[in-house]
């Protein structure tokens, strides 16, 4: 997920590399793999990351690495066939499949979605190509403050569209850009429509079949006798399980379990022209504000990919191809307590021979009483950004909430100094009156956001 107004998003962590001087072409066989298993290896010595990374060429496999655990309760180690969910990387393959029935005459980028959606907010104006763009102004429910408490429950289509149907539109299609995951839920339910089959049966004929993709397919219930992972979050000094997304609701936004092997194969085969049209192709990677259709454009240096990042229920991924140097990355995980923005640069920069040193993840953490808490809680607020972040304290925990998103906890570096390291964001207190801090600088994909205390 992505937004053109700058906000935190704990669903998914963007890419956002900055430019810097000229890359070069790295060959399948002369990068430090050696330095890349041991980044590997000291992510899981310091609980950051559980998961799968493969590396591929346009002719053949460059790397593969999986660690950590597939059930930790069961002591069950992941593998390279270990099957994990992809959250809204499920969205490329939605809008490719999207372009396959436009080759086929079934609709058009123009198709109005009243023509199968009436009673949704404004479908008179919004258009197929505003769903792939999220530019259709629909709310996005997952960013509704009651979606975790229903999140592991069935619904059904019907449930689903009256709930888009009774949300109230943010802005007239096509004036901006807001990341919506219900726009891609949608083009997942136009999909059914036109087919008459399960976007689970499209999925495996249009692409999985085809491409041979031997271990991609709709999620269900994790099963472990099918070597599928469950997902973990950290807390305190140990991994617990996170609750279970029930998949009857992500649909065609984020549904598709998957590994990074076949990742790559689907994004090379997309890029090669077996997938959609060379014309279809130049429209998904057509990029407005970095976001495409399906696709967002990704700088690294002086080059750049085009992918996707997804992020469900505790998993997160991350799957892009650079056309020029014909590379393909693709990053499963079950278990992250490290920024994911950060986790692919370093992937990256070794793999492209840059400048890169492992991080120790030796910081300094210290605790605080709740007394020593309360100087930090408040309501503040940004004229940089369009939202407001609450800090509180739930049970012994100092947490923060942005607008419209989940809770995160934050860990304290020093008296003025906080971190919430999944999603790369640091934070620093001053202006200490009357007890209370007056202000904080929140860091984050190399901006940095002025918040004060809402008097």
């Amino acid at each position: 997920m992505t937004k053109s107004r700058l906000r935190i998003s704990l669903l998914v962590v963007v890419l956002s590399f900055l430019l810097q001087p000229s890359i070069y072409a790295q060959s399948s066989s002369s990068f430090d793999k050696q330095k890349l298993d041991a980044y590997f290896n000291k992510l899981v010595e310091k609980d950051k990351f559980m998961g799968s990374v493969a590396i591929a060429s346009d002719d053949s496999d460059v790397y593969q690495k999986t660690v950590g655990y597939a059930s930790k309760k069961r002591e069950i180690q992941a593998n390279s066939n270990t099957k994990y969910r992809i959250g809204s990387v499920t969205k490329t393959f939605t809008a490719a499949m999207i372009f396959q029935l436009i080759e086929e005459g079934n609709l058009s980028l123009d198709t109005r979605l009243a023509d199968f959606y009436p009673q949704i907010p404004q479908a008179d104006s919004i258009t197929i190509e505003h769903l792939l763009r999220h530019q259709s102004g629909l709310y996005n429910f997952t960013s509704s403050s009651a979606y975790p408490n229903w999140m592991s429950e069935k619904k059904s289509t019907e449930e689903l569209l009256a709930l888009f149907r009774d949300s109230e539109s943010q802005f007239s299609p096509g004036e901006q850009i807001s990341y919506s995951n219900t726009n891609y839920v949608l083009l997942g339910f136009v999909i059914e429509d036109i087919t008459g089959r399960s976007y689970a049966k499209e999925l495996q004929k249009r692409i999985v079949d085809p491409l041979k993709l031997e271990n991609t397919y709709y999620g269900g219930a994790i099963d472990m006798n099918n070597n599928e992972a469950f997902s973990f979050g950290f807390s305190g000094d140990s991994w617990s399980k996170a609750p279970e997304t029930h998949m009857s609701i992500p649909g065609g936004a984020g549904a598709i379990v998957s590994t990074p092997d076949d990742l790559n194969d689907f994004i090379r085969a997309l890029f090669k022209g077996k997938v959609v049209s060379e014309k279809s192709l130049d429209k998904m990677t057509d990029t407005k504000q970095g976001m495409g259709m399906g696709l967002m454009k990704i700088p690294f240096y002086n080059t750049y990919s085009y992918g996707h990042n997804g992020s469900i229920g505790g998993f997160n991924s991350s799957m892009s191809y650079f056309p020029t140097e014909g590379v393909a990355l693709a990053v499963t995980s079950n278990a992250i307590n490290y920024s994911m923005n950060d986790m692919l640069l370093g992937i990256l920069s070794i793999y492209f021979g840059k400048e890169f040193e492992i991080p120790s993840f030796d910081q300094k953490t210290i605790t605080l009483s709740k007394k020593e808490m309360q100087k930090y809680v408040g309501d503040y607020v940004s004229s940089q950004l369009p939202m407001d972040i609450k800090v509180f304290i739930d049970k012994s925990t100092l947490k923060a909430q942005a607008t419209g998103q989940g809770a995160f906890p934050l860990t304290a570096n020093s008296k003025t100094g906080f971190r919430f390291d999944p999603a790369g964001i640091k934070i620093k207190f001053d202006s200490l009156a009357s007890k209370k801090y007056q202000q904080f600088q929140l860091k984050q994909g190399g901006g940095t956001f002025l918040f004060k205390r809402n008097k």
